[in-house]
């Protein structure tokens, strides 16, 4: 039976998991409201926070489970990582179904054609967590997860679990800080020479909302566990506080003309 080592719990990363979660939230009430106009969003920066969780993931997932590869397999490794992520899903799924009569507004252009049988086809699928082609999106936004559009970042999340435990895990601190180097140019190039200015995007099944997903998780999760094996610490007074106020939700400051043009 394996023995279990207790570890130091970081509480400050409970409670900056609370404010990512808010500014998620918020940033979806309101995304509703801006007629496609991304310089009316009030937090435009929110979806950001999902980069954190990546990078929180990344953490956790090292302190959790990089001292046990030897005494733990693969498949115990994936059994643990269902058991603490699919209920979610699963919960996700039907509170999406149950709620969708109250989703029939014009931004979601299909959802007013969706037969009973298809939102069921469609949280069943849901449960087993297999994404979506657009094809069978009924909400009309091309999702993979219709029922619960937030569920494409936990795709992403079971797809850097599988990476870290199929092979990469092993890697030396230096050549893992080679390999989120690399990443962190796959992240800049989207930014850059991406079709919006932006990173935002993910939640589609083809070519560019694949590159835009993988994009989003390789760096974070990756650098999060970095961050975890090089132990560095620093002390700060205050450090939720710090830490909660260091994203900026300010508008952003593009001529109308950029977003006009995308």
């Amino acid at each position: 039976m394996e023995s279990i080592t207790e570890k130091r719990h970081y509480l400050i990363l409970d409670g900056l998991r609370g404010v990512a979660s808010l500014m998620v939230i918020i940033f979806h009430l309101f995304e509703a409201y801006t007629g496609g106009d991304a310089q009316k969003q009030i937090i435009n920066h929110g979806y950001l926070a999902v980069d954190f969780f990546f990078v929180l993931s990344g953490f956790v997932i090292a302190y959790a489970y990089d001292d046990r590869w030897g005494r733990m397999s693969q498949w115990s490794f994936y059994k643990r990582r269902l058991i603490r992520l699919q209920p979610m899903v699963v919960m996700g799924s039907i509170v999406g179904a149950v709620l969708l009569g109250f989703q029939h507004y014009s931004i979601y252009p299909k959802l007013a054609s969706a037969t009973t049988w298809q939102v069921v086809a469609v949280m069943l699928v849901g449960f087993t967590m297999i994404p979506l082609p657009k094809s069978l999106d009924i909400r009309g936004w091309d999702e993979t997860y219709p029922l619960n559009g937030p569920g494409w970042s936990l795709f992403y999340e079971y797809c850097a679990n599988i990476l870290y435990a199929v092979g990469l895990r092993k890697l030396s601190n230096r050549w893992l800080g080679v390999f989120v180097a690399l990443s962190g140019l796959f992240l800049i190039d989207l930014a850059v020479r991406g079709p919006r200015g932006d990173v935002i995007g993910g939640w589609s099944l083809d070519a560019p909302g694949l590159h835009i997903g993988f994009a989003r998780v390789l760096f974070p999760f990756f650098a999060g566990i970095l961050l975890m094996r090089l132990g560095k610490t620093i002390r700060v007074p205050q450090p939720f506080l710090v830490a909660s106020n260091c994203g900026s939700t300010a508008p952003m400051t593009r001529p109308a003309s950029f977003w006009s043009s995308r």
